[in-house]
């Protein structure tokens, strides 16, 4: 597929952060700042290294006055749960690292947390981008689920540069899909998965219930994943790297993190891991999450989805391939929304709880097929589950070069 060159050389801009202003007051749409920690321009959205205050100071939304801010959600922690032996990261107000008794930087509880901590205590346990990148690979190969050439046929139609996206101009009178295969869907993940898509009310601030059903709906789809050839490689990594000691351990921390549930907005337990990610929500009047291409294809279908336009088309002459695009959701925008296109439910699980596990609430270097891709993920730090464990807010593709 063919990439758009304005955002290659946006990507090209690099994701690294350096020196001290962390704030976007007096700073907004400034453009790319090298010596900034994190930017303000447009293409920060895109990039996933907005100043945490980047919404508020420079979308026009409102200052948020309660405690359900979302500004407060992904601040630097200053506990060390779910983050024992984690890389150093400079951003944080204090550190969970092996080294950090030795520069005096450890988190109040670190030493309560982090001693002989889940089975992977030790500096010798932690994860290189090396080895990320080698897994990653693997479980590209493995993904014999995935669509074929034939299987969809895409109308991606125009692209525009990342200063455009919020303009929210209806630029591509086609929908995006042309064709798609529906026989993928009989497949037993992929029927799995659709199962689990209608089980949420989208607006936060709507308490989820599940019935009996829908939550043997979610243990259905976990069960069918599992069975896979791409499931089982990164748990086979995982269980190497001691983060687990059984299959079972696993993919019950598997529903904790994905369908655990937790509150966005006013209402307990209004929103979930899967729920963002793969359904998408609706807040404060725009889209959130939604970054799966099955059910941006139903909804297109069921003229819930108009598309409007993209700013990047993936390198990828085969499935699974990527794209960034804006689009109406029933009457709500989305500036961008990454997916994978064609690729298997267990391939873009499997690809989001590696990085959410090896690089949580950081961006996490992948290779595909020879290509790089970076996926970022952040934490849901108001709540846990288990041991201090984080629940997952998102996880989604933020550079593909």
């Amino acid at each position: 597929m063919r990439a758009c060159i304005s955002l290659v050389l946006a990507v090209l801009c690099g994701l690294a952060w350096a020196g001290k202003i962390e704030s976007c007051a007096s700073r907004c749409n400034e453009k790319f700042n090298r010596d900034a920690a994190c930017q303000c321009d447009r293409r920060c959205l895109w990039h996933g290294n907005c100043c945490e205050d980047y919404e508020h100071l420079c979308t026009g939304e409102p200052p948020c006055e309660t405690k359900a801010c979302p500004a407060y959600l992904y601040s630097a922690p200053t506990s060390c749960q779910g983050r024992c032996y984690e890389a150093f990261d400079k951003h944080h107000q204090c550190h969970c690292n092996a080294r950090c008794q030795e520069f005096g930087n450890c988190c109040k509880d670190f030493e309560s947390l982090c001693s002989d901590h889940e089975g992977f205590s030790h500096s010798s346990d932690a994860i290189t981008k090396e080895e990320i990148q080698s897994i990653s690979e693997k479980i590209y190969r493995a993904d014999t689920n995935k669509a074929q050439k034939e299987d969809i046929v895409l109308n991606s139609q125009n692209c525009i540069s990342p200063s455009e996206t919020r303009n929210q101009v209806d630029r591509c009178p086609k929908p995006l899909f042309t064709y798609v295969n529906e026989k993928l869907f009989s497949k037993p993940t992929y029927a799995a998965f659709i199962n689990l898509l209608n089980n949420y009310q989208r607006a936060t601030g709507h308490g989820e219930h599940f019935s009996a059903q829908e939550l043997a709906e979610q243990d259905a789809f976990l069960r069918e994943i599992m069975k896979t050839a791409v499931m089982k490689e990164l748990y086979s990594f995982l269980h190497h790297q001691n983060r687990y000691g059984s299959e079972q351990e696993f993919v019950d921390d598997l529903k904790n993190m994905w369908f655990g549930l937790y509150s966005r907005g006013n209402e307990e337990g209004d929103s979930s891991g899967f729920e963002h990610v793969f359904s998408g929500e609706v807040k404060k009047g725009k889209v959130t999450g939604f970054h799966n291409w099955i059910r941006f294809y139903l909804e297109e279908k069921e003229g819930l989805v108009d598309y409007y336009s993209h700013i990047y088309d993936g390198p990828w002459d085969s499935y699974p391939d990527v794209l960034a695009m804006q689009f109406n959701w029933d009457g709500y925008y989305k500036e961008v929304g990454s997916a994978f296109i064609g690729s298997s439910p267990e391939f873009e699980f499997a690809l989001y709880s590696l990085c959410f596990i090896a690089r949580p609430g950081k961006v996490c270097q992948l290779s595909l097929g020879g290509y790089p891709l970076a996926v970022r993920t952040y934490t849901w730090d108001k709540s846990t589950y288990g041991n201090g464990k984080k629940y997952i807010a998102t996880a989604y593709i933020v550079s593909s070069t």
